[in-house]
């Protein structure tokens, strides 16, 4: 559970500088330079990401039930991650009609993952992972927006296109992972 949590810590930790100290933030990245902050983000967020996926993999292997799910769930978390997908390819693709929408399509994409997690698995190691990652993403969501209002940005409308291009990547990639990588990486096959 150590390894998770600092892995968690660690990961989020980085990827919430914007959200408590965004004038650090801007400090920092005037004195460094847009290079070596991204550097620093990047290898921090990895050695997190790693943490968090040997953590987690050491907390599958003794787990701790709360509670047991029924096996609908998995199959309702299935279909959720559909709109993750497409959400997460909504943050990549220019111009299209779901950022213009949601203004924030890659949290909100995480929100949605995460409460799918949360309602197909009951031990603790999926809690604790899954409902981090959910209170996360709602918070840089509610960040996100406040800063968009106290900067009065505005999003440009999109194009049918775009959108058609996001649908399709978000459609595919669901379809890879759901169907081939996520029993691969994961060991776990959301349909059976």
């Amino acid at each position: 559970m150590t390894y998770l949590l600092a892995g968690l810590v660690l990961f989020l930790g980085v990827h919430s500088v914007r959200l408590f100290t965004a004038d650090w933030r801007t400090q920092v990245l005037n004195a460094w330079g847009a290079g070596p902050w991204r550097a620093a983000y990047s290898l921090l967020s990895l050695a997190g990401l790693t943490l968090i996926i040997w953590g987690f993999g050491l907390v599958r292997q003794n787990p701790v039930q709360l509670w047991s799910p029924p096996t609908s769930m998995r199959h309702l978390a299935a279909l959720l991650t559909l709109p993750a997908f497409v959400l997460l390819a909504a943050a990549y693709v220019p111009g299209n009609q779901i950022r213009a929408r949601v203004h924030h399509p890659m949290v909100v994409g995480v929100m949605l993952w995460a409460l799918a997690h949360l309602l197909s698995n009951g031990n603790v190691g999926h809690v604790l992972l899954f409902g981090t990652f959910l209170g996360w993403a709602f918070l840089n969501f509610l960040a996100a927006k406040r800063r968009d209002q106290r900067d009065g940005k505005v999003y440009a409308a999109g194009k049918a296109g775009a959108t058609g291009i996001t649908v399709a990547m978000g459609v595919a990639g669901w379809i890879a992972f759901t169907l081939w990588l996520h029993g691969w990486l994961i060991g776990v096959r959301p349909f059976g």
